[in-house]
């Protein structure tokens, strides 16, 4: 193993306490007990005040990977109040709860035990009542974790679907539209089921832009896109031809009207229906502005809505952080440069990797030779793709270091292998599950090229 200079030993550390403020920020118990309060039998939750005596049940039911620790928050604000409960989480991001059951299932790519789980979160809130409320906890994976295809489609079907868009670089955004129309729970589905129940929604966002319908596809919420909308993203992308033919027949039917739409904003059943927002990425992004601040950077935070393609938009990063080495506009060095979202990748390789590895490998060849800058892409959930890393750290020297193992970083970057590069350099980004999910941070460390 190549050795790093001391100075970027240095900013790897630094990069790495910002990154682990960003996610101390957005942990899911503090954030549902800021915004849920139990005084005497009134519950708060936001700016909605529920009276726990009008209600003869209290059910939870929910899916994502910061699910469990909103439960256990849930949990210890109202113990035994709660009647029953049962939420979908990722394998290994459970913690231990007392009345609420836990299903682990496969993410991103939908599995069997995701199906058993969505049937007991459909059976436990379609047997609530006028009288009962049923507090929906949700976050990011929630679309993969909740699994109820719809009528004549399999789970095969939408496995399939799902690596195809995944595959082909679509967005969240894409994906969600296509999961909502394959689904039985999706798209409002579960409020719809829920009715005539009151229905409670806290919700911890890794969407770009915090659109309530697209996190976990909206479970609870009115569904704003169309089977039409989700054809035009096949369409986009080039893949009605690879779909199954029973989830071709099944958008066919519903541009034509033969299957229901989902429910809409018209829809009386959202009159029941409350949602909260209860940590955002932005939050993140505060939190490391105000770390990176204490270690003695001027910190700057350029967006929390990045999308596109990793590799291009890690190359806009790099020309930042020259310009600010260079100029120091628009901001002096030493600089900690922040940004956050959700990137794409199109695979055209057979390696293993994930948007955050690739973003750094990127960024690696387009800073090659460069003195004092550091980059890190981390996901917030402490799994990037099919990986056990976050993400990845790279630097100016990555590439002579990379060299000196004959590594050849433009042919692991064109077999979309970035975990297997930075693995064998010792600068993959390692958190194990965070249990929160609020999407991606990226960031630049830029000092003097000249500072020792």
């Amino acid at each position: 193993m190549t050795e790093k200079h001391p100075m970027l030993r240095k900013m790897h550390q630094e990069a790495r306490s910002i990154f682990d403020a960003a996610i101390k920020a957005v942990d899911p118990v503090a954030a549902i007990k800021k915004h849920v309060t139990l005084k005497g039998a009134t519950l708060s939750i936001g700016s909605r005040r529920y009276d726990l005596n009008r209600f003869d049940n209290i059910f939870v039911v929910g899916a994502g990977k910061a699910t469990a620790p909103m439960a256990r928050a849930l949990e210890q604000i109202l113990g035994d109040r709660i009647t029953d409960g049962v939420i979908v989480i990722k394998d290994g991001h459970g913690v231990p709860l007392q009345h609420i059951r836990t299903h682990e299932a496969s993410h991103p790519v939908p599995d069997e035990r995701g199906v058993r789980g969505t049937e007991a979160v459909l059976a436990l809130a379609g047997a609530a009542g006028q009288k009962d409320l049923v507090v929906c906890l949700i976050s990011g994976g929630g679309s993969a974790l909740l699994v109820a295809p719809a009528q004549n489609l399999t789970l095969a079907d939408k496995q399939a679907t799902t690596r195809q868009l995944l595959a082909c670089g679509a967005t969240i955004h894409e994906i969600n539209t296509v999961r909502k129309h394959l689904s039985r729970v999706k798209g409002g589905w579960l409020a719809h089921l829920a009715a005539p129940a009151t229905v409670a929604t806290l919700i911890l966002s890794d969407v770009v832009g915090d659109d309530l319908d697209v996190i976990a596809s909206g479970p609870t919420v009115a569904d704003t896109s169309t089977f039409e909308q989700a054809w035009q993203v096949f369409k986009h992308h080039a893949i009605i031809d690879r779909l199954a033919p029973a989830v071709k027949d099944h958008f066919i039917k519903g541009i034509q009207g033969q299957i229901q739409d989902t429910p809409k904003a018209h829809d009386p059943v959202f009159e029941r229906v409350d949602w909260t927002l209860v940590g955002t990425n932005l939050q993140g992004l505060q939190a490391a502005r105000t770390q990176a601040e204490k270690l003695g950077y001027t910190a700057v935070i350029l967006s929390s809505r990045i999308e596109g393609e990793a590799r291009e938009i890690a190359k806009v990063f790099v020309g930042v952080a020259r310009e600010v080495q260079e100029t120091g506009h628009p901001v002096a060095v030493p600089a900690c440069i922040l940004a956050g979202g959700e990137t794409t990748v199109t695979i055209e390789g057979n390696g293993k990797g994930g948007r955050n590895q690739e973003f750094g490998l990127a960024a690696a060849v387009a800073l090659d030779g460069e003195e004092n800058i550091v980059v890190l892409s981390g996901g917030t959930d402490g799994t990037d793709g099919p990986t056990d890393a976050a993400g990845a750290i790279a630097d100016g020297q990555t590439i002579e270091r990379a060299r000196k193992l004959d590594l050849d970083a433009r042919q692991y970057l064109k077999q979309n292998d970035s975990y297997t590069f930075f693995q064998q350099l010792d600068d993959l980004l390692m958190t194990g599950p965070t249990r929160t999910n609020v999407m991606d941070v990226y960031m630049i460390l830029v000092r003097d090229k000249n500072e020792l």
